[in-house]
């Protein structure tokens, strides 16, 4: 290895919510320790120093290698890009649910489907017998039907959109 040579170290574990923890570092030569020299090459005086820590240092920093500021910046580009991998679903999206799966999903939702709108009916029916007021006051804490139809219904055209464009995308893109 040339004695020049600058190892870059990126921490994927510490680098979170689109802050890089980014360092370089450069090997001791031990030769230059018993000739009593600084081991340190010295380019600028720019930058701070960070003080290592007690890791760090039973890891062999300042005996084997040493650390050497860093600087770098980051459009607004790479920084929405690095705030989005932060995110835990950003990729699930693009991954094909297996297709008997999302069968016999749909087929589920369409069963829960059509309980909903006997019970929707049935709502809608009591609510006819019954007074505006009358109503109001015997379906407390009972489930609405017209909500959970509405959010299943939604929750099913996302999925089944989805999955049609993510089908028509890996057919053009593979």
């Amino acid at each position: 290895m040339h004695e020049r040579a600058v190892g870059v170290v990126v921490d994927p574990v510490q680098s979170v919510k689109g802050k890089v923890v980014i360092d370089a570092f450069r090997s001791i030569n031990p030769q230059a320790i018993m000739q009593r020299q600084e081991p340190r090459q010295t380019t600028s005086n720019i930058g701070h120093i960070n003080k290592p820590s007690l890791i760090a240092l039973a890891r062999g920093l300042n005996k084997h290698y040493y650390s050497i500021v860093i600087n770098y910046r980051k459009n607004e580009t790479e920084q929405r890009m690095l705030l989005n991998l932060n995110k835990v679903g950003w990729s699930k999206a693009l991954k094909m649910q297996d297709y008997e799966q999302q069968k016999k999903d749909t087929v589920e939702t369409l069963q829960k489907l059509e309980k909903l709108t006997s019970e929707y009916n049935k709502w809608i029916q009591e609510e006819n017998k019954q007074t505006a007021k009358e109503f109001v006051v015997s379906s407390v804490g009972k489930m609405n039907p017209k909500t959970h139809l509405l959010s299943t219904i939604e929750d099913t055209m996302n999925e089944n959109v989805m999955e049609c464009l993510g089908t028509m995308v890996n057919t053009v893109v593979f």
